[in-house]
């Protein structure tokens, strides 16, 4: 029997926007996956009710609307827990043993692969996941290709480069452009817009992290 191949794309998703699914689009048509689940993090205790963020349920709901009618995009729910406190390795673990014949894909930007081996069980993740990495416009080839390399040497990763748009977007950027009233047209999904608008997510002033 053919092994399934699924992609991850984790984050906070606040706002989940159109980069974030050109990047699981692009994934899915350059490795040939049968599916890329778009899997949202928890909220930490000490960052609940964040003012000027959205809730945990919140953003849940955004992934839902933005993902919408694609048919090899699913929402994961594995990693939306309340206390926030949840590791890629660990994840990673629970699904492959749940789902022995799937082959994951984990999906990061350029700047996660360069701080990729201070994360929890780097070993552990490389062994469970192929990493799909994602160029950022401020990164260059040559450095992409020497982390890479040196994550290959220290736990034989399987790290495949993702051929995408390079898109000069963050939810940050877009969570300010809100607050402030400027258009986030074409940034956004339509659908994800008109929650943020029924909601008024994002019109206060964030509280910065500590």
């Amino acid at each position: 029997m053919e092994r399934r191949k699924v992609g991850i794309m984790g984050g906070t998703f606040d706002p989940i926007h159109v980069g974030h699914l050109i990047l699981g689009e692009s994934a899915y048509g350059q490795f040939g996956l049968d599916e890329v689940l778009f899997m949202p993090s928890g909220n930490p205790p000490h960052k609940q009710n964040r003012r000027g963020r959205a809730s945990l349920a919140e953003r849940i709901e955004m992934v839902r609307l933005a993902i919408a009618g694609n048919p090899h995009f699913s929402l994961s729910l594995a990693e939306a827990y309340e206390d926030g406190y949840t590791y890629t390795s660990r994840t990673l673990e629970r699904l492959t043993a749940q789902n022995p014949g799937t082959d994951y894909y984990f999906i990061m930007g350029a700047d996660s692969l360069f701080s990729f081996e201070n994360w929890k069980d780097p070993g552990k993740i490389a062994r469970l996941a192929v990493i799909v990495a994602a160029a950022r416009y401020h990164v260059d080839d040559a450095s992409l290709d020497e982390a890479a390399a040196r994550l290959q040497r220290l736990f034989g990763a399987d790290i495949r480069k993702l051929s995408a748009p390079n898109m000069d977007i963050s939810s940050q950027m877009l969570r300010g452009w809100i607050r402030e009233g400027r258009s986030v047209r074409y940034y956004l999904p339509e659908s994800v817009t008109a929650y943020i608008r029924e909601k008024k997510l994002y019109t206060q002033e964030a509280v910065p992290d500590v």
